[in-house]
């Protein structure tokens, strides 16, 4: 059966406006009510304030002290009404109150519920582990290539934010083996290790690569140290976020229309065309035929560069290189043709 909708946050401390509304209307109402007592009281029966005010409270609240002074039969009729009115704008005020309540443990844990399903359902996924700064932009891009992913976040701001913008996502010790198994770890694809500490990315690596031997690890780092690390630790791609700033600054000075050209394709900002990298599958129609052939095949996605079994990269391949399985292939081509490609192997 397939699942409705649901959104993809919810926020327990925060009150809908409507709720929001109610409440400020019976407090106000309530507020009023106590203002109309103590004038009241101080025009009826010529009391004090505090004589006033004591009376509107105990007459409101129904505590039972008796009178303050002896009513006349104005202060009387005033204090019936005063009762009726005080009373169920109170009741009123605490059915919002507990109706708050009750709906937001109950839709807290109705929307997490959700969410463990719908991360439970996810095969071939990204985890992205950390939304800071680098993590959402990661979650971004995988987004606008429409691939699906789950975010890990230890903390609660960060949380908030992925759930706010949309992600599915899990608030627990990213460097947790039962974490990583909530977020399908033995399912998923590939893992982005994208947290500010490069030790937390370092015992991330670790337990992915033991829970998943075959997942492919990318992971940040601010240190050779680490890098040398986290290469013991199974990652098999490692990121420094400063050194490449720093490079695509200096291409994008000496190569402007370079780095144009590989945001359009590689980042997806021109839609009608895109770079991939492609595993060839024993099943593909491209295996054992030439780049020529295969070209024709896939419906004209150009290949520009083949990486053989046995690691030999081949960058701008002639026409009559055979394409092996287990060969991966650098293709540029339309959305729809890399899909083709990639959905035959």
């Amino acid at each position: 059966m397939k699942r409705r909708p649901i959104p993809l946050h919810f926020d327990p401390f925060k009150v809908n406006l409507l709720q929001m509304g109610r409440f400020r209307i019976a407090l106000s109402i309530l507020l009023a009510i106590f203002v109309i007592g103590i004038i009241g009281y101080m025009v009826i029966e010529d009391w004090s304030f505090m004589d006033s005010l004591f009376m509107t409270v105990i007459t409101i609240t129904t505590t039972g002290y008796g009178e303050v002074h002896p009513l006349s039969g104005g202060g009387r009729i005033f204090s019936m009404v005063l009762m009726i009115g005080g009373i169920g704008t109170m009741f009123y005020t605490a059915t919002i109150i507990i109706q708050y309540v009750a709906e937001g443990q109950f839709g807290s844990r109705l929307w997490r519920r959700r969410m463990k399903d719908r991360i439970d359902d996810l095969k071939n996924h990204f985890i992205i582990c950390g939304y800071g700064r680098v993590g959402r932009e990661v979650t971004e891009h995988l987004r606008t290539q429409g691939y699906p992913f789950v975010v890990i976040e230890k903390e609660q701001a960060g949380f908030d934010r992925a759930a706010r913008e949309g992600c599915l996502c899990i608030l627990a010790d990213v460097t947790s083996d039962q974490t990583l198994k909530e977020a399908g770890i033995e399912r998923a694809k590939a893992l982005i290790a994208a947290v500010g500490q490069d030790v937390d990315n370092v015992y991330v690596t670790l337990s992915a690569r033991e829970l998943n031997p075959n997942i492919f690890i990318a992971a940040r780092a601010s240190s050779e140290d680490s890098e040398r690390k986290l290469r013991r630790a199974g990652a098999n791609r490692i990121v420094f976020p400063e050194r490449l700033g720093g490079h695509r600054l200096a291409m994008t000075a000496l190569r402007p229309w370079v780095v144009d050209f590989i945001d359009a394709t590689l980042y997806g900002r021109q839609k009608e065309f895109a770079l991939e990298d492609i595993a060839i599958g024993p099943q593909s129609p491209v295996s054992g035929k030439t780049i020529a052939e295969g070209q024709g095949t896939c419906g004209g996605a150009t290949i520009l560069a083949i990486k053989k079994k046995d690691g030999t990269l081949i960058p701008h391949p002639s026409l009559i290189t055979v394409i092996e399985a287990g060969d991966e292939v650098v293709v540029i081509g339309t959305i729809e043709q890399l899909r083709a490609l990639e959905g035959s192997n």
